[in-house]
C-alpha cells in the first residue's frame, strides 16, 4: 500500500522549480521528471517528516495527493522532506517529482517596473 500526505484543506500547491544538483541527480526511470519543491503549513510537521523518513525506510514510497487547479486529483512521488518552526507553525518543505508533460513555468525575469511619471531624471 502507497503511503502518501494529503492535502485536505486551501488551495492548490504552489510548486516551485528545483535547480539543486542532488535533486536533479536523483532522477531515474524511463520518464523525465522535474524536481520541484512546495511549502506547506501543517499542525505537525516532524510527524509528517517522520512518515516520510518510515516509508524510505521501508524502501516504500509515499506521495504528495492534491486537488489540482482544474479540480482533478493528483500525486507526486515525494523525494525528500523538510519541517520548519514558524512564527505561523510549522512549515512542511516537499521536495517532490512532478511529470515534465504537465509542467508549465513562471519565469519572473526580476525586473521592476516603474511608473513613467515618478521616474526621475538628472
Amino acid at each position: 500500500m502507497e503511503d502518501k500526505i494529503t492535502i485536505i484543506e486551501g488551495p492548490t500547491p504552489v510548486f516551485e522549480h528545483v535547480n539543486d544538483g542532488w535533486a536533479m541527480g536523483l532522477n531515474e526511470g524511463p520518464r523525465l521528471s522535474v524536481p520541484a519543491l512546495t511549502r506547506l503549513r501543517t499542525f505537525n510537521g516532524p510527524a509528517l517528516v517522520q512518515r516520510c523518513y518510515a516509508a524510505w525506510n521501508n524502501r516504500s514510497s509515499i506521495h504528495l495527493h492534491y486537488r489540482a487547479e482544474n479540480g482533478s486529483e493528483e500525486t507526486a512521488p515525494i523525494l525528500a522532506a523538510r519541517t520548519v518552526d514558524t512564527p505561523d507553525g510549522h512549515m512542511l518543505l516537499l521536495w517532490v517529482y512532478l511529470d515534465s508533460e504537465g509542467v508549465e513555468y513562471e519565469m519572473d525575469a526580476g525586473e521592476d517596473h516603474f511608473d513613467d511619471d515618478n521616474d526621475s531624471h538628472l
